[in-house]
């Protein structure tokens, strides 16, 4: 009997190489020892053939999806592939079926998910007794950060397995073996060839598209350099989600690399996040905060140049505006520190809540009435102006408390200046209250 017309077809028609080079055994799989070595969590399930449900947490093109098929088939379950994206309750009532039905004869099923993120709270929430009492073998992949996007109860029953970005020996690998594929190497140079490795950005499929364009290309007369590898293929956006947790890691990075006094770094990050196409108002919005939070008052320009930086971007636009922002950067790195108005606000707040309801000491309220002046309100005051030095000395604390220093500045920048002065205040406060004694 003649093989079906779209089996014909199907078996004539063009593989991608990425899809030809696809790893047919673990060991065959880059750049994830870590995982996948025989003495790693991964490999000693597989040696032991005890599979577990898992989250395989990574970037895009690590191979999430080609592990999933082959600890399917290293432990002879079948495999069950659904996306979060195209798939719906329906879709997995039908996995859950098909499972009992294997079940009941003596296989297991390993049901993989891609994107599971995607699916709702419900949906996950499906999953739990199937996976508790075996009838499916869980494996879910993901690029977001499993313990914000997935439930609690679903993470409790699953290992969490994080695979790392192809580093270059393991994209140097790939580009090998498409080379062997296609009998010939690569026409490019040897800085070319790392700039290749370097438009991958750690992702081994896109890498391999780009191979695969180069191939298709007539070879020319001599290998190309780096310039004229980017007259042939595109270097793609930096990978950044704006709303995921890239957003924050490059947020975080951008500060603590400020707080470290490490400018270089942070305008590093800073151009990440804008090459990523972050929202220059919220960057700006954030150095304003480090300005205020670690810069402080050990230099009080920082406040000034940041809200200028701002304003500088409004009126500017991109791709101008940004330049105040990376000059911003420079001057936040290079500051002084200082969190102790931070920190001392937080003091007083602690105080404020533990302190409940003391009122300040009658000699400091207002009497705009006779009864309140009859009960002791200004009393006493001392119009600090009119003292010597335009300091009296008096106590502004509840008299119920005990005074507090909550502010301690540190001997950095412009608060060593502010240190001097409230070592002088204190002295003459001693003063004037043994005085007043």
């Amino acid at each position: 009997m003649a093989p079906p017309m779209n089996g014909l077809f199907e078996a004539s028609a063009p593989r991608p190489l990425a899809d030809r080079l696809r790893p047919q055994q673990l060991g065959e799989v880059v750049g994830q020892d870590h995982l996948l070595a025989p003495d790693a969590p991964i490999g000693r399930m597989v040696a032991h053939r005890r599979m577990a449900s898992m989250i395989l947490w990574g970037p895009p093109g690590c191979g999430k999806t080609t592990i999933a098929r082959l600890l399917a088939e290293a432990s002879d379950l079948a495999f069950e592939p659904l996306s979060a994206v195209f798939s719906g309750v329906a879709d997995l009532r039908k996995v859950f079926d098909r499972a009992k039905q294997r079940r009941s004869s003596g296989q297991g099923t390993l049901l993989f998910v891609d994107e599971v993120h995607r699916f709702n709270k419900a949906q996950q929430d499906g999953f739990l007794p199937y996976v508790e009492d075996g009838t499916v073998v869980l494996i879910g992949a993901t690029t977001e950060n499993p313990s914000f996007e997935l439930n609690a109860a679903l993470l409790s029953r699953c290992q969490v397995m994080v695979l790392r970005r192809l580093d270059e020996t393991a994209l140097q690998e790939l580009v090998a073996r498409a080379e062997r594929e296609v009998g010939r190497p690569l026409p490019l140079q040897p800085e070319a060839r790392e700039a290749l490795l370097a438009m991958a950005d750690g992702d081994g499929r896109y890498l391999l598209n780009l191979v695969e364009e180069l191939f298709a290309i007539p070879e020319p007369d001599e290998p190309l350099d780096s310039a004229g590898l980017t007259t042939v293929v595109h270097r793609r956006a930096p990978v950044y989600d704006k709303g995921g947790e890239e957003h924050y890691n490059l947020i975080s990075a951008l500060h603590k690399s400020l707080r470290g006094s490490d400018t270089d770094a942070a305008l590093y990050w800073l151009a990440r996040m804008l090459a990523g196409g972050e929202d220059p108002h919220y960057i700006a919005r954030r150095l304003l905060r480090f300005a205020v939070e670690d810069v402080g008052l050990a230099e009080p320009q920082a406040m000034v140049q940041a809200l200028t930086a701002w304003q500088t971007f409004e009126r500017l636009g991109s791709p101008e505006g940004e330049l105040a922002l990376a000059q911003l950067v420079v001057f936040l790195g290079t500051a002084p520190k200082s969190n102790a108005a931070y920190t001392a606000y937080k003091r007083a707040s602690r105080a404020a809540r533990e302190t409940g309801s003391l009122t300040p000491p009658k000699h400091i309220l207002n009497a705009p009435t006779r009864m309140m002046k009859d009960l002791g309100y200004g009393k006493g005051y001392a119009y600090d102006h009119d003292a010597p030095d335009a300091f009296s000395g008096q106590n502004y604390f509840p008299e119920e408390m005990e005074r507090q220093k909550f502010y301690r500045p540190v001997e950095r920048g412009f608060e060593r200046e502010i240190s001097k002065r409230l070592e002088y205040w204190d002295k003459l406060r001693k003063q004037r209250q043994g005085q007043a004694s």
